[in-house]
């Protein structure tokens, strides 16, 4: 099945106030689009890396009370899951599709991502703070970035690679913001275009696994 895009009526299912509600609309009607959308980005994200990339939609299993405030399609290199490494992520909430890079406390090797990072810090960080509409957030659910990349200095932008091994639950989370109002007038293509660019401006940190 093709991707149909995102529309107004998607973004509203975060208001459903029950769990056994929102959820029934999340799998019914949101996470069609995003089995969609993975099969749809995958092929470019493969080309970007030069690796296999998989498509894993969240599931939410371990929510039985609480209603998710978001929900999203990842992709990384392993078939298995996408915690472990790093990864893209496509995530839809009440106002917002947010398109993230994240490196997150489960990564296996963020030790060694974060040395790379401060090994490549030098070229890394002026070619992100570069990058128009690029935000850092601190937390993967969040749906306003903290703060926008080229808003930062250059050694606060060098510092968030630190995060991931100065607290246990440290990560590193960068990204666009696209409003629901945006999204919803987007043809299907267009925003699949619009997420390959945002990815593949964020490759080199992807690379750094």
């Amino acid at each position: 099945m093709p991707f149909e895009g995102f529309a107004a009526k998607d973004f509203e299912v975060f208001t459903i106030p029950d769990f056994a509600g929102r959820m029934g609309k999340i799998r019914a009607q949101i996470q069609p689009k995003l089995l969609a959308l993975g099969e749809a980005l995958a092929p470019a994200l493969a080309r970007g890396v030069a690796a296999e990339v998989f498509a894993h939609v969240a599931k939410h299993m371990r929510r039985t009370v609480n209603p998710p405030d978001d929900t999203w399609v990842a992709f990384g290199p392993e078939k298995r899951g996408y915690k472990k490494a790093q990864h893209f992520k496509v995530a839809i909430s009440r106002h917002c599709v947010r398109l993230l890079f994240e490196v997150g406390p489960e990564h296996a090797g963020k030790a060694k991502w974060a040395g790379a990072w401060h090994r490549q810090a030098g070229s890394l960080v002026p070619a992100l703070r570069r990058v128009k509409g690029l935000g850092w957030y601190k937390n993967e659910h969040d749906e306003e970035p903290a703060a926008d990349l080229h808003e930062m200095t250059p050694e606060a932008v060098r510092a968030l690679g630190q995060e991931l091994t100065r607290r246990r639950d440290g990560q590193v989370v960068l990204g666009r913001r696209l409003a629901a109002a945006e999204v919803s007038r987007l043809r299907p293509a267009d925003f699949e275009r619009v997420a390959v660019t945002a990815f593949r401006d964020l490759l080199p940190l992807y690379r750094l696994g």
